[in-house]
Protein backbone atom coordinates (compact mmCIF):
# COMPACT_ATOMS: atom_id res chain seq x y z
CA UNK A 1 0.00 0.00 0.00
CA UNK A 2 1.35 3.01 -0.68
CA UNK A 3 1.70 6.29 1.14
CA UNK A 4 -0.78 8.14 -1.42
CA UNK A 5 -3.53 5.31 -0.69
CA UNK A 6 -2.75 5.84 3.11
CA UNK A 7 -3.65 9.13 3.06
CA UNK A 8 -6.51 8.80 0.74
CA UNK A 9 -7.81 6.82 3.10
CA UNK A 10 -7.25 8.90 5.54
CA UNK A 11 -9.46 11.59 3.86
CA UNK A 12 -12.22 9.35 3.22
CA UNK A 13 -12.21 8.79 6.68
CA UNK A 14 -12.09 11.85 8.11
CA UNK A 15 -14.64 13.31 5.70
CA UNK A 16 -16.67 10.29 5.99
CA UNK A 17 -17.24 11.24 9.57
CA UNK A 18 -19.41 14.47 8.50
CA UNK A 19 -21.81 12.43 6.07
CA UNK A 20 -24.45 13.63 8.54
CA UNK A 21 -24.18 17.14 7.58
CA UNK A 22 -24.70 16.41 3.91
CA UNK A 23 -27.68 14.78 4.90
CA UNK A 24 -29.00 17.66 7.28
CA UNK A 25 -28.44 20.43 4.15
CA UNK A 26 -29.76 17.83 2.08
CA UNK A 27 -32.94 18.08 4.24
CA UNK A 28 -32.80 21.89 4.53
CA UNK A 29 -33.12 22.04 0.76
CA UNK A 30 -36.33 19.72 0.88
CA UNK A 31 -37.59 22.04 3.26
CA UNK A 32 -36.62 25.12 1.12
CA UNK A 33 -38.55 23.85 -1.75
CA UNK A 34 -41.31 23.46 0.06
CA UNK A 35 -41.44 26.73 1.71
CA UNK A 36 -40.26 28.44 -2.13
CA UNK A 37 -43.45 26.32 -4.05
CA UNK A 38 -45.73 27.46 -1.32
CA UNK A 39 -45.20 31.10 -2.01
CA UNK A 40 -47.03 33.45 -4.64
CA UNK A 41 -44.46 36.03 -5.99
CA UNK A 42 -46.06 38.82 -8.22
CA UNK A 43 -43.19 41.12 -8.60
CA UNK A 44 -40.01 40.66 -10.42
CA UNK A 45 -38.35 42.16 -7.39
CA UNK A 46 -39.52 39.67 -4.66
CA UNK A 47 -38.65 36.36 -7.82
CA UNK A 48 -34.72 38.27 -8.19
CA UNK A 49 -34.17 38.38 -4.14
CA UNK A 50 -35.72 34.93 -4.03
CA UNK A 51 -33.77 33.71 -6.13
CA UNK A 52 -30.51 35.53 -5.21
CA UNK A 53 -30.70 33.48 -1.64
CA UNK A 54 -31.25 30.27 -3.41
CA UNK A 55 -28.00 31.17 -5.68
CA UNK A 56 -25.47 32.27 -2.61
CA UNK A 57 -26.88 28.75 -0.22
CA UNK A 58 -26.25 26.90 -3.67
CA UNK A 59 -22.54 28.39 -3.64
CA UNK A 60 -21.69 27.98 -0.50
CA UNK A 61 -23.02 24.36 -0.71
CA UNK A 62 -20.60 23.99 -3.40
CA UNK A 63 -18.17 25.13 -1.23
CA UNK A 64 -18.66 22.35 1.73
CA UNK A 65 -18.72 19.88 -1.64
CA UNK A 66 -15.57 21.32 -2.51
CA UNK A 67 -14.16 20.20 1.07
CA UNK A 68 -15.01 16.66 0.55
CA UNK A 69 -14.10 16.07 -3.01
CA UNK A 70 -10.41 14.95 -5.21
CA UNK A 71 -8.19 15.68 -7.50
CA UNK A 72 -9.98 17.97 -10.16
CA UNK A 73 -13.34 17.78 -9.05
CA UNK A 74 -12.20 20.40 -6.47
CA UNK A 75 -11.87 22.63 -9.19
CA UNK A 76 -15.36 22.07 -10.33
CA UNK A 77 -16.97 22.96 -7.21
CA UNK A 78 -14.76 25.91 -6.74
CA UNK A 79 -16.07 27.12 -9.95
CA UNK A 80 -19.12 26.34 -9.39
CA UNK A 81 -19.42 27.83 -5.99
CA UNK A 82 -18.16 30.86 -7.31
CA UNK A 83 -20.83 31.33 -10.12
CA UNK A 84 -23.78 30.56 -7.86
CA UNK A 85 -22.78 33.40 -5.47
CA UNK A 86 -21.47 36.14 -8.14
CA UNK A 87 -25.41 35.06 -9.48
CA UNK A 88 -26.94 35.65 -6.33
CA UNK A 89 -25.24 39.01 -5.70
CA UNK A 90 -25.96 40.21 -9.03
CA UNK A 91 -29.78 39.64 -7.81
CA UNK A 92 -29.66 41.45 -5.30
CA UNK A 93 -27.78 44.28 -6.80
CA UNK A 94 -30.15 44.79 -9.77
CA UNK A 95 -33.43 42.81 -8.21
CA UNK A 96 -35.79 45.23 -10.97
CA UNK A 97 -33.84 43.17 -14.12
CA UNK A 98 -36.23 42.13 -16.84
CA UNK A 99 -38.18 38.28 -15.76
CA UNK A 100 -36.24 37.42 -19.61
CA UNK A 101 -32.98 38.31 -18.08
CA UNK A 102 -33.56 36.38 -14.69
CA UNK A 103 -34.60 33.12 -16.99
CA UNK A 104 -32.02 33.21 -19.26
CA UNK A 105 -29.51 32.96 -16.08
CA UNK A 106 -32.11 30.18 -14.56
CA UNK A 107 -32.36 27.92 -17.75
CA UNK A 108 -28.50 28.70 -17.81
CA UNK A 109 -27.79 27.65 -14.41
CA UNK A 110 -30.19 24.26 -14.46
CA UNK A 111 -28.23 23.51 -18.00
CA UNK A 112 -24.95 23.58 -16.37
CA UNK A 113 -25.74 21.78 -13.33
CA UNK A 114 -27.97 19.18 -15.22
CA UNK A 115 -24.54 18.30 -16.90
CA UNK A 116 -22.20 18.31 -13.76
CA UNK A 117 -24.94 16.22 -12.03
CA UNK A 118 -25.03 13.55 -14.96
CA UNK A 119 -20.81 13.59 -15.50
CA UNK A 120 -20.50 13.22 -11.74
CA UNK A 121 -23.06 10.32 -11.55
CA UNK A 122 -21.56 8.39 -14.40
CA UNK A 123 -18.02 9.01 -13.08
CA UNK A 124 -19.06 7.04 -9.98
CA UNK A 125 -21.31 4.55 -11.58
CA UNK A 126 -18.98 1.81 -10.45
CA UNK A 127 -18.69 2.89 -6.54
CA UNK A 128 -22.32 3.88 -5.93
CA UNK A 129 -25.34 1.79 -6.06
CA UNK A 130 -27.56 4.62 -6.04
CA UNK A 131 -25.41 6.33 -8.97
CA UNK A 132 -28.53 6.33 -11.63
CA UNK A 133 -30.52 8.96 -9.04
CA UNK A 134 -27.70 11.61 -9.60
CA UNK A 135 -27.91 11.06 -13.02
CA UNK A 136 -31.88 11.09 -13.36
CA UNK A 137 -31.60 14.41 -11.69
CA UNK A 138 -28.88 15.64 -13.74
CA UNK A 139 -31.31 14.50 -16.64
CA UNK A 140 -34.56 16.40 -15.19
CA UNK A 141 -32.36 19.75 -14.29
CA UNK A 142 -31.11 19.64 -18.29
CA UNK A 143 -34.75 19.57 -19.70
CA UNK A 144 -36.21 22.23 -17.16
CA UNK A 145 -33.02 24.37 -18.28
CA UNK A 146 -33.76 23.88 -21.76
CA UNK A 147 -37.31 24.47 -21.51
CA UNK A 148 -37.00 27.65 -19.55
CA UNK A 149 -34.68 28.78 -21.97
CA UNK A 150 -37.85 28.14 -24.40
CA UNK A 151 -40.35 29.53 -22.60
CA UNK A 152 -38.42 33.12 -20.68
CA UNK A 153 -40.49 35.66 -20.17
CA UNK A 154 -44.07 33.88 -19.49
CA UNK A 155 -44.98 33.93 -15.85
CA UNK A 156 -43.20 35.05 -12.57
CA UNK A 157 -45.43 31.82 -11.49
CA UNK A 158 -43.19 29.98 -13.20
CA UNK A 159 -39.75 30.86 -12.43
CA UNK A 160 -40.85 30.54 -8.37
CA UNK A 161 -41.71 26.93 -9.73
CA UNK A 162 -38.10 26.74 -11.50
CA UNK A 163 -36.71 28.11 -8.04
CA UNK A 164 -38.30 25.52 -5.86
CA UNK A 165 -37.28 22.54 -8.47
CA UNK A 166 -34.06 23.78 -7.88
CA UNK A 167 -33.63 23.78 -4.35
CA UNK A 168 -35.62 20.06 -4.62
CA UNK A 169 -32.90 18.59 -6.95
CA UNK A 170 -30.62 20.08 -4.62
CA UNK A 171 -32.15 18.37 -1.38
CA UNK A 172 -32.19 15.20 -3.40
CA UNK A 173 -28.54 15.46 -4.51
CA UNK A 174 -27.19 16.62 -0.80
CA UNK A 175 -28.88 13.58 0.68
CA UNK A 176 -27.25 10.88 -2.35
CA UNK A 177 -23.84 12.20 -1.64
CA UNK A 178 -24.08 11.91 2.09
CA UNK A 179 -25.44 8.48 1.56
CA UNK A 180 -22.14 7.99 -0.61
CA UNK A 181 -19.86 9.66 1.82
CA UNK A 182 -21.25 7.26 4.46
CA UNK A 183 -20.85 4.03 2.50
CA UNK A 184 -16.91 5.41 1.41
CA UNK A 185 -16.23 5.60 5.35
CA UNK A 186 -17.51 1.99 6.19
CA UNK A 187 -15.85 0.60 2.92
CA UNK A 188 -12.49 2.20 3.98
CA UNK A 189 -12.97 1.37 7.74
CA UNK A 190 -13.43 -2.36 6.23
CA UNK A 191 -10.81 -2.13 4.26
Amino acid sequence: MSTFDLEEREAVAELGRAWWLFLVTGILWLLVSIIILRFDYTSVSAISILFGIVAIFAGVNEFFMLAASARWWKLLHGLLGVLFIGVGIVAFIHPGNTFAALAAVMSFFLIFKGFFDIIVSIATKDEIPVWWVQLVAGIVEVLIGFWAAGYWGRSAILLVIWVGVIALIRGITEIVFAFKLRSARKAVAAA
